[in-house]
């Protein structure tokens, strides 16, 4: 059983509720793999996917994920809502919830949603996002793929690099990875390099070449140009020529490393198409492991009884 009632970020949930998380990933990674791939094991209960942001991947992972468990599921969509008439997100959550829904699996643009609205409400909250705060079920999805194909995640060297300032995944993976012993180094422009991230325990590189020499595992991110009011660096182009990664880089270092990215990517700026669909990459899997990570996540808080 979980230490918490809600899933708000990696922050609030200690290794022993991450290694449950992807012990239970790796049955229910067996269960969609098989020919049937449905388990009952919530067919009483009811979720509503809550997303108050564009999403495609992660929303359709949930859903999926509610699927395979056999739950009942709501989808809401901010722009089709009454939210666009000016309803308040308390508002709009207690009319659903009225409906008797158990659970809420929640992305919103402002950091702390998930846990203001896991304090007003009487549901199990589950954080799809939250602003450039969290994105825990990311971060659980990411070790997992790199259990599955290292063998652990204890000991190993793990660099983010990219947009670490606007990022969501790159806290709750430097929460995660760190939980579960491994080294996180982050790398990028210093202009997208958040001040004091030092005082989480992870090293900072601004040399691209260094970083990947360093880790065993690379996780790439995208430029979030849409949470962007100013201009970080001169161009794209220039990002892509000092950070970005390509199949002549990658077979340059001295030793193999494994590419991961959490999506969408844009191919040609901070990773090539020969890397991404390349032997290196691990992207695909990071999908698939998604929805078992997923499943494992409603199932673990359904079974446990509200405080």
């Amino acid at each position: 059983m979980l230490s918490v009632k809600h899933l708000l970020g990696i922050k609030y949930l200690n290794r022993e509720d991450i290694a449950l998380i992807l012990q239970t990933a790796d049955t229910f990674l067996d269960v969609i793999n098989r020919p049937i791939k449905k388990v009952p094991s919530l067919r009483d209960i009811t979720i509503v996917n809550l997303f108050f942001e564009n999403s495609t991947r992660t929303r359709l992972s949930f859903e999926l994920a509610e699927k395979r468990l056999s739950a009942d599921t709501l989808n809401f969509t901010a722009s089709s809502s009454s939210v666009s008439k000016g309803e308040t997100l308390i508002d709009t959550v207690n009319n659903i919830l009225s409906m008797k829904v158990d659970m809420v699996v929640m992305r919103h643009p402002q950091a702390g949603a998930a846990h203001f609205l896991s304090e007003q409400v009487d549901s199990i909250i589950v954080n799809a996002g939250d602003g450039a705060h969290e994105h825990p079920t990311q971060a659980l999805l990411d070790a997992f793929s790199i259990k599955r194909k290292l063998g652990s995640v204890e000991g190993k060297k793990v660099v983010i690099v990219g947009d670490i300032l606007h990022s969501r995944v790159a806290l709750s993976n430097i929460f995660c990875l760190q939980k579960l012993g491994a080294e996180v180094a982050v790398c990028g422009p210093p202009t997208l390099i958040p001040r004091h991230i030092e005082s989480l325990g992870v090293r900072v590189e601004t040399n691209l070449r260094k970083a990947l020499e360093w880790c065993d595992v690379a996780n790439m991110l995208r430029i979030q140009l849409e949470r962007q009011d100013i201009k970080y660096f001169p161009s794209l182009r220039e990002y892509s020529s000092l950070y970005g990664l390509n199949a002549a880089y990658l077979e340059s270092l001295s030793k193999e490393i494994v590419i991961m990215h959490p999506g969408p990517i844009n191919r040609g700026i901070e990773i090539s198409s020969d890397v991404a669909d390349g032997p290196h990459s691990i992207i695909l899997d990071q999908v698939e492991n998604g929805v078992a990570v997923r499943m494992a996540v409603l199932y673990l808080l359904a079974g446990r009884q509200p405080e």
